[in-house]
């Protein structure tokens, strides 16, 4: 019968064992994956920077949706050595070719003095909260973190704020300010979810706030019962990570528009008319605008609002929604965002088209030109106002 010991000698006789000291140099070299199989406490005590953490319990269960390259270069560790052993083994099992364990582990790693970092944790409730989220790659731990210690700004809590703003609290993002000078009335609750019946009257910034406080309470709210002016964007923009766009009028989208590539801080867009919707996301430092896009607002009978021509209810909590999940792609710096890129809906037809947009060589409104930028108040007048 076999011992422990025999085990262990049978699987490092099979994988190849490295020092510390090689490892820091592949991982230094890059294209190498780091992955640690120690328990959730150990990992929270302690890591090396940028690891993937698998526990060795979970390895067989999760290794093959989180590592899909099987050539890749993977450097295994756990504690002292002995667990890596094994998780390299059956790495070399599944099908991983390009597998070594790490002899002395994170114990002689961090006794040598080389660089490791304190994990980014969370708490029992946001782990059971945010599971799903943890479960894919691309987010994690680290993305989620990201998420909690983010700062969105809505501009609207209407039929576009209201999905948006709902998604967003409900994936943890950290802080959403409002910006909403309405209060509630019978004919917004068609679409704009975020309120309800008991709320008809109240100011919408303040039913926004206790809907968002009863869905998750890691989301702080910060409320602006004003009217966005040349006076009070800058201030209350300033420190915000994304601005979501859900403005129905052009002299506001302007505004927003000359604020946010002056503060250099992405707008993610979104608009809708009857039963079509755009989205689009107008990053400062990397891509066009909503300048490059509208470089002047049309005639006012030809950009009707909704309470004019009409919006099938629905249409905004799709619009809505792919607000939020660009916001989150922005966030994390996950996938290919809109950026440069218009999306179009047409729900009769239910197409979704995406069109190229690119910068508009006469529009000096770009972040370049950002210490030229005077932010005004337009009126309906909306050309660029640049210092000289």
């Amino acid at each position: 019968m076999a011992t422990f010991r025999d085990l262990l000698a049978e699987a490092k006789s099979q994988i190849i064992e490295i020092d510390t000291a090689d490892a820091e140099k592949r991982i230094e070299a890059g294209d190498v994956l780091v992955l640690d199989v120690r328990e959730p406490d150990e990992f929270e005590q302690g890591a090396l920077p940028n690891v993937l953490h698998i526990p060795r319990g979970h390895l067989e269960a999760q290794i093959e949706g989180r590592a899909l390259d099987r050539d890749q270069e993977i450097v295994v560790y756990c504690a002292g050595g002995v667990r890596s052993a094994f998780a390299a083994r059956t790495l070399q099992e599944l099908g991983y070719t390009n597998v070594l364990s790490m002899a002395g582990g994170f114990g002689k790693w961090k006794d040598e003095g080389r660089a490791w970092k304190q994990p980014v944790t969370l708490t029992p409730d946001q782990r059971n909260r945010y599971q799903r989220h943890l479960l894919l790659p691309e987010v994690g731990i680290e993305g989620q973190a990201k998420l909690l210690g983010a700062k969105v700004l809505m501009l609207g809590a209407g039929g576009l704020g209201s999905p948006a703003a709902l998604y967003l609290a409900a994936a943890g993002v950290g802080t959403i300010g409002i910006v909403d000078m309405d209060e509630v009335d019978a004919s917004n609750l068609q679409r704009q979810i975020l309120h309800n019946m008991d709320r008809i009257g109240e100011r919408k910034v303040e039913s926004a706030r206790m809907t968002i406080a009863k869905l998750n309470p890691d989301v702080k709210v910060n409320t602006y019962d004003v009217r966005l002016t040349a006076e009070n964007i800058m201030e209350i923009m300033t420190g915000y990570d994304v601005v979501v766009d859900g403005a129905d009028n052009f002299p506001s989208r302007y505004l927003l528009n000359d604020a946010s590539v002056k503060l250099g801080i992405p707008v993610v867009h979104g608009s809708i008319f009857r039963f079509e919707g755009m989205v689009s996301v107008f990053h400062p430092k990397e891509g066009p605008t909503y300048r490059d896009m509208v470089p002047e607002p049309p005639p006012a009978e030809f950009a009707p609002s909704c309470a004019e021509a009409g919006v099938l209810g629905v249409l905004p909590g799709i619009v809505g929604s792919i607000q939020a999940l660009e916001t989150i792609k922005v966030i994390l710096g996950l996938g290919d965002p809109l950026i440069g890129r218009i999306l179009t809906i047409d729900t009769t037809e239910m197409s979704f088209r995406v069109f190229k947009l690119r910068a508009d060589p006469k529009n000096l409104v770009t972040y370049e030109n950002r210490d030229r930028i005077e932010v005004r108040d337009l009126d309906g007048l909306c050309a660029p106002w640049l210092s000289h």
